[in-house]
């Protein structure tokens, strides 16, 4: 019997407990084994090639190592030499003779019997082997070895190879031949004529879009077999050839565009950890790995060439062998921002998506009008169609820190994009995440289900509410946590630029940022915020478009959660009330809408908060404003003139002609309170009667009835149930259009002259005198009456009312010079 082992067998609990380092380290020793006998080997086979081209080399043969034989074989030499040498020749014996002498460049010594791999040894030894290897000479001319079967004999191995000269790198031929075929293009296209070479470049191009089309449609029908054809289509993006590189070019770029924007999957591709490398998978899945590793490795590639072009056009440099002149960069990074755009809204889930965004924000702010438009238009796009909120936090932070790295030096149109943030829409998000799984009520469940069955429902129905409430209240927290950052980052961007640099240009687009986000700044900073604007809209500094933007933002704060703060804003209702009568038809219309958005904000929804006679004072204002506007601004104040009238029922004692109360109407102060206009007459509207806009009309006669919501004299519902801004759009003459058309004015009939003289004058003169004498003196009273009650009122009351008598004495004037022209005749 064998002699049992002293070591134990380890129990299977024990391996169980084997800690991982231990097994990592076992199959770290085992893969350092397998590299070194692999370092072995290759040291083996490069020694003995350097031995065959030194033995078949064309230099003298030179031992390179003494041989001294040992003791116990000199009676083997003895014996060797004892042999009979007769039966061989002289040839024969020379060649055996030199490759004797030249079995010493082999890397072990032949001459012993030690074997290849035997054990390294110690002492002085080791530094007599090192010595007798072979040094690298210089090699005259490079070769390349053949390498054949082997000779054996008795002293061993002997290799046998061939050797021929090595060619050139194959890199300066291939550029040797690039340069040619380019010389001889060239001096092929030079012989051509214009129209020759118009012909050869068109069918390049067409060849070209063929090669194109064919690799992007194998990619597209079998993506995960394919992929590998989307590195020889971004090959083509180097194109060298002049005539066709920028047109090849350019659609290689929009080819790979849309390549990726179909074969790109909806999820982020993350990198395989270590663990899930070494496990063994399915071919499927390991199909799918590969195809997702080269995908988005093609992909990197693509976005930092399309970021090579762009920044060649933008350093100017030349590049690639001259094959794209620097006046092509511009429509080449043109394309480029183009791909760029196009993936940022396509793939905003997919890899490298906060790379783009911090390629394309500086981008904005470009002095090429057309790449700064285009990007601003795709991140507008791109915050309105983020409904999480992750990609514009990422790009509110990256402008963020381009308007405080270049010293707010940018374009304002960098602002106006924030304006298209889905803040205000995070009520609606978190309503639609609300559960909306149907539970049985107690009916149907006693119907339904027994005793216990209701009792194991019950139970099930109160985990699953708690499981929804769980999701919804997380999706609810994650949204609100971004968009709070994000608007974060926005306001800072604003009080950064109010605090440092408020006579900028970006000053516009602060302020209208502010009036469009203004619901949801905090209550702390309401009162600083307040004065901030109060200041600037009185030091006179600002224009009509940012002071009304500086009202509007002071309102809707105060509208909504500024409610709760005591403040009575009338130094901002005398503010809009001084600006009214700058609006006329000779300026833009941008201002209008700014002005509707105020006064409903003002007059509508503050209506408990405003006095009477402030109310009255607006309406009066806005009346003999839409007398000078353009036909869509004047049906837009005239649709806030009927809102005002239905908040405030009391204001309908305008449309009379008598007086309330003591005092007259001073339209030239700029006091709402104390201006008097309850002892005015909306006289305007009669007037607007007669426009020539078929609306206006409309929305006048109705006013001068009081506004009634129903009846004979109430507007149509597609008129009543909109608000002026939209009213405003609805008419808007940007395309230099009436909406609806207006009618042609009458043509006047011609009056034929005759040579007949004209008697009927005195039919009038003897038939009609009565008639006339009557007509006149019932007139000439109402003109008297008129006339007294004009004394007793002021100067400024005189000219409002004087228009209404001027408007009755026309045709009493008319009718006397009737009469004393044909007294004449």
């Amino acid at each position: 019997n064998k002699p049992r082992s002293k070591k134990r067998r380890p129990t299977f609990r024990r391996l169980l407990k084997t800690s991982g380092v231990k097994l990592e380290n076992k199959l770290k020793n085992r893969q350092l084994k397998q590299n070194v006998s692999a370092k072995k080997q290759r040291k083996e086979q490069k020694r003995l090639r350097q031995a065959v081209k030194g033995a078949v080399a064309a230099l003298p043969p030179r031992p390179l190592e003494t041989y001294c034989p040992r003791p116990d074989e000199e009676e083997e030499e003895d014996f060797l030499e004892s042999l009979p040498t007769d039966m061989l020749e002289d040839d024969d014996l020379q060649l055996m003779s030199s490759m004797a002498q030249r079995a010493s460049f082999i890397t072990r010594d032949l001459s012993s019997c030690a074997p290849v791999h035997s054990g390294k040894k110690r002492g002085s030894e080791v530094t007599k082997d090192y010595e007798k290897l072979p040094r690298k000479m210089a090699r005259i001319e490079q070769k390349e070895v053949i390498h054949l079967l082997p000779i054996k004999d008795k002293t061993g191995l002997i290799p046998q190879s061939i050797q021929k000269p090595v060619s050139q790198k194959e890199e300066e031929e291939e550029e040797e031949e690039d340069d040619e075929d380019a010389a001889e293009q060239e001096d092929h296209m030079e012989g051509l004529t214009a129209e020759e070479r118009e012909q050869r470049r068109a069918q390049k191009i067409q060849e070209k879009k063929l090669r194109i089309a064919a690799l992007g449609s194998a990619v597209i029908s079998d993506p995960i077999s394919n992929v590998k054809r989307v590195k020889e289509l971004r090959g083509m993006l180097m194109e060298a050839d002049p005539s066709v590189a920028v047109t090849v070019r350019k659609l290689v770029m929009v080819s790979l565009m849309e390549i990726f924007k179909d074969v790109a999957p909806t999820y982020r591709i993350r990198p395989l950890t270590e663990d899930e490398k070494t496990t063994k998978v399915k071919k499927e899945t390991q199909q799918l790995r590969e195809f997702e590793e080269i995908l988005v490795s093609q992909y990197k590639f693509y976005l930092e060439d399309l970021e090579q072009i762009i920044k060649d056009w933008k350093q100017q440099k030349k590049k690639r062998r001259q094959a794209v002149n620097l006046q092509s960069y511009g429509g080449l990074a043109a394309v480029a921002v183009r791909c760029l755009t196009e993936l940022l809204l396509a793939l905003p889930h997919f890899n490298f998506h906060n790379n783009i965004i911090v390629l394309l924000v500086p981008l904005m702010n470009d002095a090429d009008r057309q790449v700064s438009d285009m990007c601003c238009d795709a991140f507008r796009k791109l915050f309105v169609q983020d409904k999480l909120g992750a990609a514009s936090l990422a790009t509110v932070r990256v402008i963020s820190g381009l308007v405080k790295s270049l010293s707010y030096s940018v374009r304002p149109e960098v602002l106006q994009t924030l304006l298209s943030l889905r803040i205000r829409e995070v009520k609606k998000d978190i309503e639609a995440t609300k559960p909306t799984k149907k539970f049985m009520n107690y009916q149907e469940k006693k119907k339904n289900l027994s005793r216990m069955q209701r009792k194991w429902k019950k139970a099930e129905e109160k985990l699953d509410k708690e499981l929804l409430e769980a999701e919804a209240s997380e999706n609810k927290e994650h949204k609100l946590k971004l968009h709070t950052e994000t608007l974060n980052m926005v306001f800072l961007v604003y009080f950064r630029i109010l605090k440092k640099a408020h006579r900028s240009a970006l000053l516009p687009a602060v302020l209208e940022g502010l009036a469009n986000f203004a619901h949801l700044i905090n209550l702390e900073f309401f009162d600083d915020l307040l004065n901030v604007l109060q200041n600037l809209i009185q030091s006179g500094d600002l224009s009509n478009q940012e002071s009304l933007h500086c009202i509007q933002t002071v309102f809707t704060i105060l509208s909504g959660q500024g409610d709760v703060l005591n403040i009575d804003p009338l130094t901002f209702y005398q503010h809009l009330y001084r600006m009214l009568p700058r609006l006329h038809a000779g300026a833009s219309n941008d201002d209008v809408i700014i002005v509707l958005r105020c006064l409903d904000t003002m007059l509508t929804r503050r209506k408990k908060q405003v006095t009477l006679q402030r109310a009255m004072a607006f309406v009066k204002r806005l009346s003999t404003l839409s007398l000078h506007l353009l036909p869509d601004a004047s049906v837009g104040i005239l649709a806030a003139t009927r809102a005002a009238l239905h908040s405030f029922p009391k204001c309908d004692f305008l449309l009379d002609n008598e007086i309330q109360g003591s005092g007259f109407y001073l339209p030239e102060l700029d006091d709402p309170e104390h201006c008097n206009a309850q002892n005015t007459a909306l006289w305007e509207l009669h007037t607007l009667q007669r426009h020539y806009h078929p609306v206006v009309r409309l929305f006048a006669a109705h006013l001068s009835r009081g506004a009634p919501s129903e009846g004979s004299a109430a507007l149509n519902v597609e008129l009543s149930r909109r608000a002026p801004v939209e009213l405003f759009r609805d008419y808007s003459l940007k395309d230099m259009t009436f909406n609806p058309p207006v009618d042609k004015p009458p043509t006047k009939k011609k009056v034929i002259k005759s040579n007949a003289p004209q008697r009927w004058w005195r039919k009038i003169k003897f038939f009609n005198l009565s008639n006339f004498f009557s007509f006149f003196s019932e007139n000439l009273a109402d003109v008297l009456g008129r006339k007294k009650r004009i004394e007793g009122l002021e100067r400024s009351e005189r000219n409002s009312y004087g228009r209404i008598c001027t408007s009755s004495l026309t045709p009493l004037r008319s009718c006397v010079g009737v009469f004393f022209r044909g007294l004449m005749k």
